[in-house]
């Protein structure tokens, strides 16, 4: 009787990871130069917020703010990839950065 419920433990356990599918699988973000690019500036760009803030050269409040922009862009970044099985695409890869120049702009102004 053990055998028989550890036996079909085991199938049901093996079959609900089967029924997964690849969707749930965890993507390499190493592999993937657009979502490796995006990330590089959003790091960039959250480092020259502190540099300027601890220069004095922008206000806190306006760090706030230019912080929170990156947020949102890093969200809307998680979202896009959420659409495409943790891919980035070309077109999502351009509005970002779209996004990115627009908030570069206002860093330090």
């Amino acid at each position: 009787m053990k055998k028989l419920i550890i036996s079909m433990l085991a199938i049901s356990f093996g079959l609900a990871t089967f029924a997964q599918g690849p969707g749930v699988q965890k993507t390499n973000i190493k592999n993937h130069p657009r979502i490796n690019q995006v990330d590089k500036r959003i790091n960039n760009q959250e480092q020259r917020i502190t540099k300027e803030k601890k220069e004095g050269e922008i206000t806190k409040q306006q760090a706030r703010q230019d912080r929170k922009n990156l947020s949102t862009i890093n969200q809307e970044k998680k979202d896009m990839r959420k659409m495409d099985n943790g891919h980035l695409t070309r077109k999502d890869q351009k509005a970002l950065n779209q996004q990115l120049n627009q908030n570069s702009k206002k860093i330090g102004n």
